[in-house]
Parts: structure tokens; sequence; C-alpha cells
């Protein structure tokens, strides 16, 4: 039970940034874009596998392999956006929330292999 509140949080944390890069419009897709070197499309691209993969986390009461794919898809943005930040020189303080939510997805995922 506590295994699917853990993916419930991470999911929910996780959807509401998806989307925001879904959406790509006004300032903060501009911003974006000139900060880390991104195109728009590749942003939304970002934010779609992020929203889908919290999704998946969030449907994780069906099975283990929901919350495979959902950590792999949240995990393989968040592991470019950690990059991204450190790139462009944001340092820990500037990647702290992806670390965090990529450390809590990874720990999601290696939780589906043990044996109970």
């Amino acid at each position: 039970m506590i295994h699917y509140l853990f993916n419930a949080y991470i999911g929910k944390n996780m959807i509401e940034g998806g989307l925001t890069k879904v959406e790509n419009e006004g300032q903060m897709g501009e911003d974006f874009a000139k900060e880390f070197n991104v195109e728009p499309s590749q942003m939304k691209l970002a934010g779609y596998f992020e929203a889908i993969g919290s999704l998946f986390l969030l449907a994780s009461f069906l099975g283990k392999s929901f919350t495979r794919i959902g950590s792999l898809m949240i995990s393989s943005v968040l592991g470019v956006a950690i990059f991204k930040h450190l790139k462009a020189g944001h340092g820990y303080e500037g990647s702290k929330n992806a670390l965090k939510f990529f450390s809590l997805s990874l720990l999601s995922f290696i939780e589906t292999f043990k044996k109970k």
C-alpha cells in the first residue's frame, strides 16, 4: 500500500511539470529554450513523456509493469534535466528538485524487483 502512495506522490508532482512543458506558451517557453538550449518541440516531447510516465505511476496499482514503464519514462526526462541544469551552471541548487524525483523514481523502479 505504501508503495502505491509513494508512486502517487511522484506521479502527482511530476504531472504538473509535464503539463507545463506541454503547454510551452509565453515567457516560460522562451526562457526555458534560451536557458537550456532546447527547442520548443523537444520541450513538448519531454513534457508528454513526463506526463505519460506520471500517469503510469498513478496507475501503478494495476501492476509492476506500470511502475516500471512510468519510472523509466520519468527517469529519462529527469536525467536529461539534471544534465541540462548542471551544464547551464545551476549546480546542485538548480538541479535539486530533478535529483530528488529522479532518485524517488529510481527507488520505485528498484522496488518492483523485490520478492514479496
